[in-house]
């Protein structure tokens, strides 16, 4: 299952909430709730997503959390939460004790380091990182899972942004790097201290972020400005086929951000469906297209939806977590809808007999190639 945390909008049992973030195996869920019962007693909430029902476990701490808490879920049922403190960024890892929250302290990075942003959760589940983005390079740090508390385990020249893991083991990490003018998507390799190498330029004077990748197909979506202005298009990551900008994932008044795709398909990245966030000044709803149909289809999402969010199953439905008065812990699958049929082929039409052409006038070359969007 693959998912990211993304902002998210208000639910209907709460106030409000910042951002839901998943599991890479789809088993847990947290984000940071505000319960309108008591003003702005912002509180972190766990969600468990793996078994017959949906549950969601309160992890309030002794006091009252800031709006702008980070938290992130672990493999092991445990949310790590980031919290700024005086002159330094805090990490600590809660877990339910009874009616009490129980809290692992895990060290601290000072704040001279820069705003810190959490990363989506890292693949294997028991690591978290956070980067610190300065104007002239940016700053991984391994704030969960290391042996001595937060470690700062790469640094990258430019300002970085974005956050995609490119592999099963947590071990490639892509960020969207600004440098000298343009932003360019590079793969850290955390393995081998950090070393950056390019990973994405469509054309050399082009802005190019990845936004989402699948490791068992290879698929990849990117945002780029190389065909005139901000496109939504993919490719399959080490692949020399060049990107492709689908003419139905360009919405007028619409942004369209994906957010999760389907995994399990090896090998067959045009085959797997992908979900997709559509805001619009009317609201935010749900898209679901692959690259073989050529087809968004647009759906309206459940009420009180955490925008943004949601999973794949290797099955092929979508699980959406959302929120309501009746139901403030729960989920939603949706099957993936069927392509449209193509359109009927006109009957074929007898040529006529070919009238010989001398030799000096017959062509040599022209024939052309197919083109078109997928």
């Amino acid at each position: 299952m693959t998912a990211l945390a993304i902002e998210t909008a208000a639910g209907g049992g709460t106030v409000g909430s910042t951002g839901f973030a998943i599991t890479a195996n789809g088993a847990y869920g947290a984000r940071l709730v505000r319960n309108g019962g008591d003003g702005d007693a912002w509180f972190p909430e766990r969600w468990t997503l793996d078994g017959p029902e949906p549950y969601a476990v309160p992890l309030p701490g002794n006091q009252p959390e800031e709006p702008d808490t980070g938290v992130l879920p672990m493999a092991d049922g445990r949310v790590l939460i980031h919290r700024r403190v005086a002159d330094r960024h805090t990490f600590a890892l809660l877990y339910p004790t009874g009616p009490a929250t129980g809290e692992l302290p895990l060290g601290a990075v000072d704040a001279a380091a820069g705003a810190l942003t959490l990363l989506p959760p890292s693949p294997d589940g028991s690591c978290a990182y956070a980067l610190a983005a300065g104007p002239d390079d940016s700053a991984l740090w391994l704030v969960a899972g290391g042996a001595f508390g937060p470690e700062l385990v790469a640094r990258v020249k430019g300002r970085c942004s974005g956050g995609v893991w490119l592999d099963r083991t947590g071990r490639m990490l892509a960020l969207d790097r600004d440098l000298d003018g343009r932003t360019k998507a590079v793969a850290i390799d955390l393995e081998r201290g950090g070393e950056v190498t390019e990973l994405l330029q469509i054309t050399e004077d082009s802005d190019d972020r990845l936004l989402l990748a699948d490791a068992d197909s290879g698929l990849i979506l990117i945002r780029s400005n190389a065909p005139g202005h901000d496109r939504l298009g993919w490719g399959v990551l080490g692949s020399t086929l060049p990107v492709r900008f689908p003419e139905c994932l360009r919405l007028a008044d619409a942004a369209v951000t994906p957010f999760a795709v389907q995994p399990g398909l090896v090998l067959m990245p045009e085959s797997c469906q992908v979900a997709l966030r559509i805001d619009a000044a009317s609201g935010s709803w749900l898209g679901i297209w692959r690259p073989a149909g050529r087809h968004l289809h647009q759906l309206a999402a459940p009420q009180g939806w955490l925008a943004g969010s949601g999973l794949w199953t290797r099955e092929g439905v979508l699980r959406l977590p959302y929120s309501t008065d009746a139901n403030p812990c729960a989920v939603l699958g949706v099957p993936a809808p069927p392509d449209p049929a193509p359109a009927p082929a006109p009957p074929p039409v007898r040529p006529a007999a070919p009238k010989p052409v001398p030799l000096a006038q017959a062509p040599l070359t022209g024939r052309r190639q197919p083109t078109g969007d997928r």
